[in-house]
């Protein structure tokens, strides 16, 4: 997301070669929610029998174990807990991975996760400042936002061991941990330019959120990658809904040069082009592949099931906690740059080769 000195200078979990919950759920297939239900052996979670046995399969396979099964808990007087601060987690399913991959790193460190909503108010914030600062049992604070974006850190919080996560600051003055959005938007679409679509749609979001841009900018060089110029007539902004997916698709496919393949900003959008596409009874992918994005639960179970790209929430909660722990508890001097994560991408059935002769004008325009 955020651009700038330092903001490459440090990508993915595969420097560490460690497996993560993410590789997990790529092989078995799931989302890393339910990676996270079937590791933690929660009740009620109504995950079936089938579903439970791969992630545990898949888990052994790589030799992966759940960080918070590891230790046991430390007495309660020391200062073993991490603020976890982000201004909504009930209105996206983004935050609370985010929240899981922390809390379960720190928990591997002997530390306990506190998380407070503040809802973008002001006054809610100070007090809850306020209150943490006074908690003597926390080491520092993971300050955290639903989408990414530029924030104004609270000057009470400068005297406070503090990272940033799906967030950043100007001037930069402290890590921050974030998506990266651009290496996203360039993997998902070389994938379709790999297939041999020279013609690729984007559904982007809302243009001034900076998802979009960086997706935007990741889309545009994937295509100067494979020789194929810009044709802004193919890039439509939606509002990260499936409606405007569904509508959009209509506006793309209604073109005198239609494309044959549409990459969306994410998985709720492709499944409204995906409606649009079975209204007009083009085969996905015999006659369009459709891409999503964020590789959200329901992406699974589309028909078919949605190609997309991971946002890799649950490793940048763990970098967040990794690094405020390095900061607060072992003294280490941690240099104030942008830690970018980037998410593998997971090919279903909704993405495949370019036809030679495709029906996708002649029908819809015809």
């Amino acid at each position: 997301m955020a651009e700038g000195s330092g903001a490459d200078e440090s990508r993915t979990d595969k420097r560490r070669g460690r497996p993560t919950m993410t590789d997990v759920a790529r092989i078995a297939g799931v989302s890393q929610s339910s990676v996270s239900l079937v590791l933690n052996e929660m009740t009620g979670s109504r995950i079936s029998a089938e579903t439970q046995t791969r992630v545990i399969e898949a888990a052994r396979q790589i030799g992966y174990t759940l960080p918070a099964i590891r230790r046991e808990v430390s007495p309660a007087s020391e200062r073993r807990t991490i603020a976890y601060l982000v201004d909504e987690i009930s209105t996206s399913p983004h935050p609370v991975v985010n929240l899981d991959g922390a809390r379960d790193f720190a928990f591997e460190q002997d530390l306990l996760v506190a998380a407070h909503v503040t809802r973008s108010n002001p006054e809610l914030e100070a007090a809850t400042i306020a209150a943490i600062k006074r908690d003597r049992s926390v080491i520092g604070v993971i300050y955290s936002t639903i989408f990414t974006r530029r924030v104004t850190l609270p000057k009470s919080l400068e005297d406070v061991p503090t990272v940033l996560l799906n967030c950043y600051s100007e001037p930069r003055k402290h890590l921050s941990i974030v998506p990266g959005e651009v290496a996203g938007g360039f993997t998902a679409t070389r994938h379709l330019t790999e297939l041999g679509h020279r013609r690729i749609g984007f559904i982007n979001g809302e243009p001034w959120m900076d998802a979009s841009a960086d997706r935007l900018k990741g889309y545009r060089q994937a295509l100067a990658t494979a020789d194929i110029g810009f044709d802004e007539t193919l890039l439509r902004n939606g509002d990260w809904l499936p409606l405007s997916g569904y509508q959009l698709t209509f506006e793309l496919l209604a073109m005198q040069d239609s494309p044959t393949a549409i990459l969306c900003g994410n998985d709720l959008m492709a499944i409204g082009a995906l409606e649009a596409a079975s209204e007009l009874g083009l085969a996905v992918p015999g006659d369009l592949s459709i891409m999503g994005y964020d590789d959200q639960e329901l992406a699974r179970y589309t028909h078919p099931p949605l190609s997309t790209l991971v946002l890799p929430n649950y490793e940048m909660g763990q970098r967040a906690a990794e690094a405020l722990i390095d900061l607060a508890v072992h003294g280490k001097t941690l240099r104030s740059m942008t830690i970018k994560i980037d998410g593998p991408l997971v090919q279903r059935a909704s993405t495949g080769p370019v036809r030679s002769s495709q029906r996708i004008i002649r029908e819809v325009r015809g």
